[in-house]
């Protein structure tokens, strides 16, 4: 009996651990020495982000990404949600990549994307999304975006998460620390073809 109960507690403690942890109070405002800020100080600007009225920086696949999250948005802290903001270029793409603590939603501002995920028996589930549209990606499936217009793309992604975490496929696969000999056996490539692939995708070194 008692074995039993112990089994259901750990099991009720791992799953309460799967996603994050619900407010104890209305809204926790980080403060300089990480606590929550006096809520008779918070004002309305607490509350408001305006850091994605435009894109960023696009990198060399044509995508721009902007967070939105606790970092850069104190008033998302401990409410267990945070977002996104895409831009693509025409024919730029947003790489297979997943979220292992988030299910993501998102909604097209304008453009035509192609978009979708893969779910675990490998079976595709994609179209081509336009202006209007919500498209949801569950939680840790690899999913991904391409502009398929002739005009830039914008997208407005949320997650159930503070802290979603993301991790991009090519990234995960050449820009880490994976035996070169593995991949080689994995994906029939030569060396040459994978350190050209870690070129690509190792992280650049700061000067």
């Amino acid at each position: 009996m008692h074995q039993k109960l112990a089994l259901l507690l750990l099991s009720l403690s791992v799953s309460a651990l799967a996603s994050d942890p619900d407010p104890v109070q209305d809204f926790c405002i980080p403060s300089s020495k990480s606590t929550c800020k006096n809520p008779t100080l918070a004002t309305p600007d607490d509350f408001v982000f305006s850091g994605i009225r435009s894109a960023s920086n696009f990198s060399d696949t044509g995508l721009s990404s902007s967070a939105v999250n606790h970092a850069v948005f104190p008033g998302l802290n401990t409410l267990g949600m945070s977002a996104v903001r895409a831009d693509l270029k025409p024919g730029g793409i947003n790489p297979p990549h997943f979220h292992p603590r988030a299910t993501e939603m998102v909604y097209v501002l304008q453009g035509k994307v192609y978009a979708g995920f893969v779910d675990s028996t490998n079976r595709v589930f994609a179209k081509v999304i336009e202006r209007g549209d919500v498209m949801v990606f569950p939680r840790g499936l690899v999913h991904f975006q391409m502009n398929v217009g002739e005009t830039p793309a914008t997208v407005f992604g949320c997650f159930n998460s503070q802290n979603p975490g993301t991790q991009k496929i090519p990234n995960v696969l050449f820009g880490s620390g994976i035996s070169d000999v593995l991949l080689e056996k994995a994906f029939g490539l030569s060396i040459k073809q994978i350190m050209n692939m870690r070129r690509r995708f190792l992280p650049k070194p700061h000067h």
